[in-house]
């Protein structure tokens, strides 16, 4: 019988631990990705504004719908929303932000943002200690999404404009969720970001040399900047979009897994 050294067991070893202590936190409840996944369904104080508020919403089939307020209420259950320039978070603060949340990732079934835990809401406009600017919104590698409350309900009260602050801010922490490592880690195709990282560099060139385009000048920014503001119109202004850049658009639809356009068109079938 051949003889085996300690060292020759060790890879065995650290697997077995490691099984024991993985197993161990399931048993218990310890796991993160259990605790933000313990679906279940939208209270009524939360369903009632998103039927009154959020378009998105409205215009899902009914089993969309369900899936939809499940998702909310795991997010809305999964983060702690922090007042700044209020004395309470109210159930519309609640239901719209969790909803701008996963009407980005809806295309991903199980997508929830791990990653960010805490939502910092202030009135209006807030001062940054740190950049010593005033933001409308801000999203935090620490797992922080910050935004200002007045300018979030503009943007879903005027849904036709390419402005939404509350999809800016999930955009960026979307990217930001798909280069973290954990259970979310690198959930987006990376062949879909390279061609719309490709299409993206050409169309802020363009806007930097001032022709015209279809997206504001911020977009021009950066990369990062760039996909905020085209997340803020494929959703609000899919039509002109798709009109203006197919080949963009489409990329959009693969990299979010879902088509606003269909939507609206009254398909079932949202996310593909």
């Amino acid at each position: 019988m051949e003889e085996y050294e300690w060292e020759d067991w060790l890879p065995f070893l650290i697997l077995m631990v490691a099984s024991v202590i993985y197993l161990g936190k399931s048993a218990l409840g310890l796991s993160s990705h259990r605790k933000r996944h313990n679906f279940r369904p939208l209270e009524q104080e939360y369903k009632k504004e998103l039927e009154e508020h959020f378009l998105y919403y409205q215009n899902l089939s009914s089993t969309n719908k369900r899936k939809f307020e499940t998702r909310v209420q795991a997010f809305i259950d999964g983060n702690d929303f922090i007042p700044r320039s209020y004395t309470h978070v109210n159930a519309e603060m609640k239901a719209l932000i969790a909803g701008s949340a996963i009407q980005l990732t809806f295309g991903f079934e199980h997508l929830n943002l791990e990653h960010f835990r805490k939502i910092l809401i202030y009135k209006d406009n807030y001062y940054s200690t740190i950049t010593r600017k005033y933001h409308q919104g801000e999203v935090n590698a620490r797992g922080l999404i910050v935004l200002s409350w007045n300018n979030f309900v503009e943007g879903y009260e005027v849904h036709d404009d390419g402005r939404n602050l509350g999809l800016h801010e999930m955009a960026h922490a979307l990217r930001l969720e798909n280069a973290i490592n954990n259970d979310e880690y690198d959930f987006i195709d990376d062949a879909h970001i390279n061609k719309f990282e490709l299409l993206a560099k050409a169309e802020m060139e363009r806007i930097q040399m001032g022709a015209d385009s279809f997206f504001r000048k911020y977009g021009a920014a950066n990369r990062h900047e760039f996909f905020a503001v085209a997340v803020e119109n494929f959703f609000e202004r899919p039509n002109e979009f798709k009109e203006y850049h197919l080949e963009l658009y489409h990329t959009m639809t693969l990299l979010l897994k879902q088509d606003p356009i269909r939507l609206f068109q009254g398909y079932n079938s949202v996310p593909f």
